[in-house]
C-alpha cells in the first residue's frame, strides 16, 4: 500500500492529496449512508465469529459452538459499549455530561476500552458456563486483529486519525489537517495491530501447539498489539485536546496506556511458557 502511494505521489508535482484518492465516506442509499467505519465493525465481528467457528472444530477446544454464540453477541455488546465508555473516560472526558455519549458517530471509540468490554464479556459467558477463562480468551485474542485491521483502513478512508507532519515519499495531505503532508499513519496501524498480528496469532494457533499453553496466545496478542500502538503512537498526530498532555509528558495518551499492557503481555507470555503444556484440551462442555 506504502509502496502505491510513494508511486503516487512520484507521477505528481506536490505530496499525495488524500481528497484526490477519489475515497467516499461510505455507501450512499439514497435515504441514509452505510459508513465504512460501521461496515468495519461489523467485518471485524464476523469474520472473527467465523473464525472461532472453524477454531472450536480443531482438536484442543474449551468450548462448544453454543458458547461461541454466546461470545459473539456479548463480545459485540462489550466492544460497543466498553470502546465508547473508554473514549470517554480517557480521551475526551466532557462526553459524560452531554448526550453525545451516545453518538458513536460523534468522537470515535477507544481501543482499551472496548478490550476491557470484551473481557468482561469473556469473564461473563465462561462464569456461566464453566469454562476456564484463560483459555477461551486465548481462542477470542486470535480474532480481535481483524476488526483492528478494519477499524484503522476505515480511519483512512474517512480521512481521520492521522499522522504527524512529514516528507516521506508517501505523506499526504488530509483536508482537515490543514496544509501540512502527513504520515498516514491509519495504515501503520492497519499493518502493525492488524495484519501482522493476524499473520503471526494464526501461525500459532494452527502451525503450533500454542493453544495448550494456557495464556500463551493472549500474551502474544497483548504484547504485539501494545507495541505496535506504542510504535504508531511517534508518527500519529494526538488527539487535540491531548496535545498539551503529549507535549508535557513527553509521550501521547496511546502510549502511556499501552505501557502497562506491554509489561502485561509480556508476562502473561512468559508465564505461559514456564508452565507444561496441556496434554490435550479437555472436551468441550455440553459438545456431543
Amino acid at each position: 500500500m506504502l509502496s502505491l502511494l510513494a508511486a503516487a505521489a512520484a507521477d505528481t508535482a506536490g505530496p499525495i492529496q488524500w481528497a484526490e484518492l477519489g475515497l467516499t465516506p461510505g455507501i450512499d442509499l439514497g435515504f441514509f449512508t452505510l459508513r465504512w467505519y460501521s461496515l468495519a465493525y461489523l467485518a471485524g465481528i464476523i469474520l472473527g465469529y467465523w473464525h472461532l467457528s472453524r477454531m472450536i472444530k480443531a482438536p484442543g477446544a474449551p468450548m462448544a459452538q453454543r458458547h461461541a454464540d454466546d461470545l459473539f453477541f456479548y463480545c459485540t455488546l462489550g466492544i460497543i459499549i466498553g470502546g465508547r465508555l473508554g473514549y470517554a473516560t480517557f480521551y475526551e472526558p466532557s462526553l459524560w455530561t452531554s448526550l453525545k455519549l451516545f453518538q458513536l458517530w460523534t468522537g470515535g471509540m477507544s481501543f482499551h476500552g472496548g478490550l476491557a468490554g470484551v473481557l468482561v464479556a469473556i469473564g461473563f459467558v465462561s462464569w456461566r458456563g464453566g469454562l476456564p477463562f484463560m483459555r477461551v480468551a486465548d481462542y477470542i485474542a486470535v480474532n480481535v486483529p481483524f476488526g483492528m485491521m478494519f477499524g484503522r483502513l476505515a480511519n483512512f478512508v474517512n480521512g481521520e486519525l492521522w499522522g504527524r507532519p512529514s516528507d516521506v515519499p508517501w505523506a499526504m495531505v488530509f483536508p482537515h489537517a490543514g496544509p501540512l503532508a502527513r504520515h498516514p499513519s491509519q495504515l501503520y496501524e492497519a499493518a502493525l495491530e492488524g495484519a501482522l498480528l493476524v499473520i503471526v496469532l494464526l501461525f500459532l494457533f494452527w502451525r503450533t501447539r500454542a493453544r495448550y499453553r494456557p495464556g500463551l496466545l493472549v500474551g502474544v496478542f497483548t504484547a504485539g498489539i501494545a507495541l505496535g500502538r506504542f510504535t504508531v503512537e511517534f508518527f500519529r498526530e494526538p488527539d487535540a485536546q491531548l496535545a498539551e498532555f503529549a507535549a508535557d509528558t513527553g509521550l501521547s495518551m496511546g502510549q502511556w496506556l499501552t505501557i502497562p499492557l506491554i509489561v502485561l503481555g509480556v508476562a502473561v507470555t512468559v508465564r505461559a511458557l514456564a508452565r507444561p503444556a496441556l496434554a490435550s484440551g479437555r472436551a468441550a462442555p455440553g459438545a456431543a
